[in-house]
């Protein structure tokens, strides 16, 4: 598709420079070390969904891409005064590149580094793959390990499932089994979960929490507009604020906090007025690019659910710079906060947390991304309670403290 004058390729970004505005510059860097998969999700924006680019990509990040990928990441961060940056291990399935392979990666990358800035890595895997290979090589290395989880293995079973069309939940599960004993905890990161409204909200919250991880993610399913995502009917309907909701009292009533979520997280720290660190929500710059297997550098991989090319940029890693890439306009429109809101978006009450909601899922065609997100009532209605019920307990402080 060739969105032509759609928004934000329109975006003057000579006249946000001229107005003081300056680039944020990358601090997470997504290694697309293995562009396929051995499960067949049927939810996946890489495969599933309207960016088809992975069929002519490489299977796995050439050792020579590698360290043209590390050598730009190490200019950039000298030439910006970066002290710290994060490194992510990505896919497809990032173990399918092979154990040495990563072990080539995240040294070359250290090596890069040395002593003028940390890196802090990451693989995010499906954990079908995770034997004690792995795992000593994490831990050899210091690379902290996500699992993409949806539930309890009925829920995880309806979409993530293997080639030949049976679940892949078993093996996921001895993974994860692997990963939480003690000899390698330490390195797990959490688990990120797709909703799927058909599966209980609170059922689902507590089968992630039965393993115990420091961080759950639980992520929309990406759609937009034109493909709206599952059960997302064209009207005022909430049902993903409303399963999110249920997770909130559950996880927010506990006498104890049992884990991290990230976007409860994200939402509460915005309510009082500090930064999101999330894309998810909140206005903050977003700092992320992707390397792709072939060494092109593209925006961040969600944008594939939109249409055919929306993560592409001209740069590759061999001949361009990652200062380059911040002067596109559709890496300027993630950095410039409420001015890249919809009209919708700059006169509603919540913007400055909502930030206009995840922003692939704001596209339609003819206007681009300069629309609300497609669960706009979905996070209205999940923001407005995690507001009041924040509020009415800070409330409940007050009044007890005046009473001491």
């Amino acid at each position: 598709m060739d969105d032509g004058g759609e928004w934000p390729r329109t975006l003057d970004v000579q006249a946000l420079l001229e107005s003081g505005w300056r680039p944020t510059p990358f601090q997470e860097f997504v290694f697309k070390i293995h562009s396929r998969c051995n499960l067949a999700c049927d939810y996946c924006y890489m495969y599933e969904m309207a960016d088809q680019s992975w069929r002519t990509q490489p299977r796995r990040m050439s050792r020579h891409v590698v360290e043209a990928v590390v050598r730009r990441i190490g200019e950039h961060a000298r030439g910006n005064g970066l002290e710290q940056i994060g490194v992510t291990l990505h896919g497809g399935e990032p173990l399918l590149a092979g154990a040495d392979h990563l072990r080539f990666t995240v040294e070359t990358m250290r090596a890069e580094a040395g002593n003028d800035f940390g890196v802090d890595f990451q693989v995010q895997t499906n954990g079908v793959l995770l034997d004690a290979v792995y795992l000593d090589l994490f831990d050899e290395l210091g690379v902290a390990v996500g699992v993409s989880l949806d539930g309890d293995e009925a829920a995880h079973q309806r979409h993530r499932k293997k080639k030949d069309g049976s679940g892949s939940y078993r093996e996921v599960r001895a993974g994860l089994d692997r990963l939480t004993s003690p000899g390698y905890r330490h390195l797990f990161g959490g688990l990120l979960s797709t909703i799927e409204l058909r599966n209980d909200p609170v059922t689902t919250y507590e089968s992630l929490l039965a393993f115990a991880p420091p961080q759950i993610d639980f992520m929309l399913p990406h759609g937009t507009w034109d493909s709206p995502p599952p059960d997302r009917p064209p009207d005022a309907s909430t049902r993903y604020g409303d399963w999110l909701i249920k997770v909130f009292d559950r996880w927010y009533g506990s006498p104890v906090r049992e884990t991290r979520i990230r976007l409860f997280n994200e939402i509460m720290q915005l309510l009082f007025g500090r930064p999101s660190r999330s894309e998810a929500v909140g206005l903050s710059p977003v700092a992320v690019v992707v390397v792709e297997t072939n060494g092109r550098i593209e925006q961040v991989d969600s944008l594939k659910s939109a249409f055919q090319g929306a993560t592409a940029t001209p740069f590759h890693v061999a001949r361009d710079a990652f200062d380059a890439v911040l002067m596109l306009p559709e890496m300027a429109a993630r950095q410039i906060g409420a001015r890249a809101l919809s009209p919708t978006c700059q006169g509603c009450d919540l913007r400055r947390t909502c930030g206009g909601g995840l922003y692939p899922h704001r596209y339609r065609s003819g206007t681009g991304f300069l629309n609300p997100s497609v669960f706009c009532e979905d996070l209205y209605r999940l923001i407005g309670h995690i507001r009041s019920t924040v509020s009415m307990d800070l409330d409940l402080a007050v009044v007890r403290k005046g009473r001491r």
